[in-house]
């Protein structure tokens, strides 16, 4: 059993910048976001069981899952999101601990977004926070998903605080300059995790 780092951040605080060079380092990275995809893959057991629950109108003629309607659905109503999560997050954790038992790098980073919310943390050796302060969240945010300011501050609201996050932290990613200053924190992290590794 490999060592296992949890990579979590607020939304576009830069997880995925972060996560893509540990890939190069060839560590194992597990992002909950592409699992979440693969749970609900036409021929699997969560569409069968979306489309049986919500009907077939939230799926795509070629098979595949509707996901804006099948999102506008659960917005609206608490229950039906609380059941869409009660179905999806066992199958995600299932699947993400099947491909931390097949890593083969000397650990494993799994990027889970809400990882604070999902109480997740207390199944790692480690937990990684890429931190950046909620104004530069809400430009990146902006400019990403061409978002007014409104919709990107209601994002973060839905999410843990960027206090809540760094509470259950044992490292902190800063990302607030250049790539080239992000690469130098992972590549410390990298050396770190190797020797934790180690000793495990």
């Amino acid at each position: 059993m490999s060592f296992k780092v949890a990579l979590t951040g607020g939304i576009a605080s830069g997880k995925t910048a972060v996560s893509n060079f540990f890939s190069e380092l060839n560590v194992t990275v597990i992002d909950a976001d592409i699992v979440a995809r693969e749970v609900v893959a036409p021929g699997t057991i969560g569409l069968e069981a979306i489309k049986k629950y919500f009907g077939s109108e939230v799926i795509h003629s070629d098979g595949s899952l509707n996901r804006d309607l099948l999102r506008s659905i659960v917005f609206e109503d608490e229950q039906e999101r609380q059941w869409l999560n009660n179905l999806l997050h066992p199958l995600i954790r299932k699947r993400m601990q099947s491909l931390e038992k097949k890593s083969t790098s000397s650990y494993s980073l799994s990027v889970i977004p809400l990882l604070y919310e999902s109480k997740q943390y207390q199944l790692y050796d480690s937990v990684l926070v890429v931190d950046v302060n909620e104004k530069q969240q809400i430009t990146r945010l902006m400019a990403r998903d061409n978002s007014s300011k409104a919709q990107a501050m209601a994002i973060l609201s839905s999410q843990a605080t960027r206090a809540e996050r760094l509470s259950i932290a044992d490292d902190v990613i800063e990302n607030s300059k250049d790539l080239h200053y992000l690469q130098h924190q992972v590549i410390n992290l990298h050396n770190k995790y190797l020797s934790l590794a180690k000793t495990k």
